[in-house]
């Protein structure tokens, strides 16, 4: 993006740019055919589901290809480590100490962290050994002769999709107390799609307790998680396409846009679009979209947004399928021109994001829809756009060089992240407060078609002091309702045969790990 578009303008929709896209206009073009195009060898063809190689499930970035190492230094074969533990092909993240939010004034702090294993069951009434609940109590002391007006930040790890569950509790001396959420950026990076060739295809998320580690410790994520986001008030042209007709006896009829523009001075984002062909030489770009038939449930927007020069002519055509090989008549659409900025058009897609999925109930039902505070979630799509996305410059990741704006906006929602929770707490001169945070925690494990010989392992990390300005005097962890698992490898020492459920931590000890096996 270059620096003359980031200047600040506010449009407004101009009802004599709608444009009735059934009859030939002015913008009207005819372009060479695909198959001409095909010819050329610099031809990028990108249609339907194939847009976008997927990162996979999380942590498989790394442990799919055994021979890599992780940015830990630790080698994703999830062979056991006496000081580390196993790296695991799913990791869930440690759970973290409490900190401040501000410089600490004197306060020390008294810790207990107790994993609950009581057992769950599917739907069918069977047990279900998996996951615990982490009641994490922290004692706060003020040795001072005044009194601590303070915020306190608790971290976990999570995803705006899954935060319904994994939100923690609090509670202040026992009262439950009000809690304000903060969202960190996205905890992980991006890798090649199996092939050595420095490529950003598949995201890549952390896989041991030491990538947290090196994302945490300066401070600065913290930092940029208590900051306003990036604000994106560029302007931008929008094309927006409503009102769809198609032959119904076309089972994909499909709608595609075929302009040219000047690669150096325009850039296009797209959202409810299905496929896209360009060619990087001559700037021309197609993108097509099967056409809403009130069977197929499509209820996206479909937007062009173009940043920088405005597209001059475009063509619009109606084939019978989404490879835009053969034409057909009776496919139509009503296309309206707006001017608008960045910031607007992500506020709409990602509302119109949210209600979809509260909708249709895909992965999220409307009370986990509803859990998500639309401002952090908007923000998250902002910090995507500018750190790897459209907005990154040469930062641009692979995985959305292509500008679709769907990729970036769901992907926000799922992508593992730090969350904070801030609450205000004021310790009296020379007395204590208890807070104490109650959270669901999944564990680490190996995927079960892996063939690991460590599935149905559980993995739970724990960490002392990471990312914590506060003084630590004593930290214990104790385990309950142990019934059903036996441990198989820990650094903690419990001893469940002797009755050993609870110990006391070394301070200098940065990192602990349980791995626990339900009975069969």
């Amino acid at each position: 993006m270059k620096a003359e578009r980031l200047f600040r303008v506010l449009g407004l929709v101009d009802e004599d740019l709608i444009e009735e896209a059934a009859s030939p206009t002015a913008r009207q073009r005819n372009f060479p055919l695909r198959k001409a195009l095909a010819a050329a060898a610099c031809l990028v063809l990108i249609c339907g589901v194939s847009w976008l190689v997927t990162g996979g499930f999380r942590g498989m970035g790394n442990s799919s290809f055994p021979a890599e190492s992780s940015g830990s230094g630790i080698s994703t074969d999830s062979e056991p480590s006496s000081e580390k533990g196993t790296t695991f092909m799913s990791y869930a993240g440690p759970v973290f100490p409490l900190t401040l939010s501000e410089e600490n004034g004197g306060l020390t702090a008294e810790r207990k962290t107790t994993w609950d294993f009581a057992p769950g069951t599917y739907q069918d009434g069977s047990l279900r050994q998996w996951g615990a609940t982490a009641t994490d109590s922290c004692t706060l002391v003020n040795i001072t002769e005044s009194d601590q007006a303070v915020t306190v930040l608790y971290p976990f790890t999570g995803s705006f999709t899954e935060l319904a569950s994994q939100r923690p509790t609090v509670t202040v001396d026992g009262k439950e107390a009000e809690s304000t959420l903060f969202a960190g950026a996205y905890v992980g990076g991006f890798r090649d799609a199996g092939v050595d060739d420095g490529s950003t295809w598949n995201l890549k998320y952390p896989d041991s307790w030491m990538d947290y580690k090196a994302l945490l410790e300066d401070g600065r994520y913290l930092d940029a998680s208590l900051n306003d986001g990036p604000a994106l008030d560029i302007p931008v042209t929008v094309y927006e396409f409503t009102d769809f007709t198609a032959p119904a006896n076309y089972d994909a009829a499909t709608q595609a846009i075929d302009f040219t523009i000047d690669q150096k001075e325009t850039t296009v984002l797209t959202y409810g679009f299905n496929g896209g062909s360009w060619d990087p030489d001559t700037g021309w770009r197609q993108y097509s979209y099967f056409v809403p038939n009130g069977v197929r449930r499509d209820k996206n927007p479909k937007l062009l947004v173009v940043l920088g020069e405005d597209i001059e002519d475009y063509a619009l055509g109606g084939y019978e399928n989404g490879g835009c090989e053969t034409k057909i008549d009776g496919v139509s659409c009503t296309v309206t021109r707006r001017e608008m900025t960045l910031d607007q058009v992500l506020d709409q897609l990602c509302r119109s994001y949210l209600e979809t999925y509260a909708d249709w109930q895909y992965g999220m039902d409307a009370g986990e829809v509803a859990a998500v505070p639309f401002d952090l979630f908007r923000r998250a799509v902002g910090e995507l756009m500018v750190q790897y996305g459209p907005m990154a410059g040469g930062g641009t990741v692979d995985r959305y060089a292509d500008g679709r704006l769907d990729d970036i906006i769901s992907e926000a929602m799922s992508m593992d992240r730090v969350l904070y929770l801030a609450v205000p707490v004021t310790v009296p001169a020379g007395s204590k407060v208890n807070i104490t945070f109650k959270l669901w925690k999944e564990p680490s494990f190996d995927f079960g078609c892996s063939g690991s010989e460590n599935i149905g392992l559980q993995g739970y990390d724990f960490v002392t002091r990471l990312g914590s300005n506060l003084d630590f005097t004593e930290q214990r962890a104790a385990l309950e309702n142990t019934d059903n698992i036996q441990i198989e490898r820990q650094n903690f020492g419990f001893d469940l045969e002797k009755g050993v459920t609870e110990v006391t931590l070394d301070l200098e000890t940065e990192h602990y790990y349980l791995e626990i096996q339900a009975k069969d």
